[in-house]
């Protein structure tokens, strides 16, 4: 089963947001397993403007190519060149050293608690 992370919000496309200003948007342990080894990463750059619940780049896996959903509607602030470099982070560690980008949030998407994202989804927290 794969884990999902207490203290985060989940969207239903499976990227996490934190609380931080600004925040951090990564994508769950659910989606990497699902996804499997992931080869490489399209990210927003810093200053594009992101919409929640619309696309905002892709992951690409040896399985298949899936879009990157922003969980809240904002300005990108910094993008993770580490998961560009290393896109296999996101499988290693989605929850830390594989976050995405940073983005100043203006307003929020519909959010799901870990407890109800684990529920829905088979997770484990």
């Amino acid at each position: 089963m794969s884990k999902v992370q207490t203290g985060l919000r989940y969207s239903a496309e499976h990227e996490w947001i934190d609380d931080a200003s600004p925040a951090k948007v990564g994508i769950s342990q659910v989606a990497a397993d699902a996804l499997g080894d992931v080869v490489y990463v399209d990210l927003p750059e810093a200053g594009t403007a992101v919409t929640a619940g619309q696309t905002c780049g892709e992951v690409e896996s040896t399985k298949s190519v899936s879009d990157l959903y922003s969980p809240v509607t904002g300005e990108v602030v910094e993008i993770n060149q580490e998961a560009i470099d290393n896109p296999g982070v996101l499988n290693e560690d989605p929850y830390g050293k594989g976050w995405l980008f940073t983005v100043k949030v203006e307003s929020e998407g519909e959010l799901m608690s870990a407890e109800e994202y684990a529920s829905k989804n088979g997770g484990e927290l």
